[in-house]
């Protein structure tokens, strides 16, 4: 205890108190080093002043996506809860218990239905906060079952990905997902109906090697790592130093693997653009959006 403290009255102590100052009151931007304040991040979309996108949420993604944050949930099918009894220094089950206590989610793909300036659409998104976004049994039921729903409804099928790859905890039986959900895009082709992938930070893996890059149209949100294997892992196999920026969303743009990089805040209306040229329908802007 310092002379400060000592010399600091107890009632004045008490208005200081760590209780009273929350530790996430300010975030640093990891893009330029500032510091944001947390609540201005949601007016902001979680994109900070420098441009650095952060990751959000499928609570978020869908209240921004849809018109009026107003869309339809359809539930995930349930699935095995530990095939493989697996088990490595945690049980599965306690680290599935874990990741739904701290999302609210059962797993990592949510399903909304709604309108995107007024075109129905099936919307999925992967959350990376459920134990890395990781492609299971459930997550494959998921996205099978928003394509499923796409088709018997006629609607045109948009995903936001964000993983770190398959799951492990589920061995082979995840790996079974990529050509699973491979056969469902090809049911929306043969189908006629739109399939747009949105890659968002980061996407990599056995989701990138199915069915993040089968989309009729590939858009990215700035900065987003996309990869099957990530850079570190490709410069010791190779001995050598990567160029500035590799597998960022930027420069497989600037390589032609994705169509455009866009902005969150531009991400809506890029989509309902895409949308009405696809299906063929007048997208409903508001005025000063047109």
């Amino acid at each position: 205890m310092n002379w400060l403290t000592k010399l600091t009255p107890p009632g004045v102590k008490s208005i200081f108190s760590k209780k009273d100052t929350p530790d996430d009151l300010w975030i640093k931007c990891p893009k330029s080093g500032e510091m944001v304040f947390s609540a201005d991040l949601p007016g902001l979309l979680h994109v900070t002043p420098a441009g650095h996108h952060m990751r959000i949420g499928p609570d978020t993604r869908l209240g921004h996506t849809f018109d009026g944050g107003k869309y339809e949930e359809i539930a995930v099918p349930e699935v095995a809860k530990d095939p493989l009894k697996f088990k490595d220094d945690q049980k599965y089950t306690d680290r599935l218990k874990k990741a739904r206590s701290k999302t609210g989610d059962d797993d990592a793909m949510t399903i909304g239905v709604g309108k995107i300036h007024g075109i129905r659409t099936v919307v999925l998104v992967q959350n990376f906060a459920f134990m890395g976004g990781s492609l299971g049994m459930a997550a494959g039921e998921g996205f099978i079952r928003a394509a499923d729903y796409a088709v018997e409804h006629k609607l045109p099928l948009v995903v936001f990905t964000a993983a770190g790859g398959a799951r492990m905890q589920e061995g082979a039986l995840s790996l079974m997902q990529m050509p699973r959900t491979t056969i469902a895009v090809q049911r929306l082709r043969e189908n006629n109906l739109p399939y747009i992938v949105v890659l968002c930070d980061p996407t990599t893996g056995g989701v990138t090697a199915s069915y993040a890059m089968l989309g009729d149209i590939h858009l990215a949100e700035p900065g987003a790592l996309i990869c099957f294997a990530g850079p570190r892992v490709i410069e010791d196999t190779i001995r050598e130093q990567l160029p500035e920026g590799f597998q960022r969303a930027e420069y497989l743009e600037e390589k032609g693997m994705i169509d455009k990089v866009v902005h969150r805040h531009d991400l809506r209306k890029t989509l309902a653009q895409i949308l009405g040229v696809l299906m063929m329908a007048e997208p409903e802007f508001e005025t000063e959006d047109a």
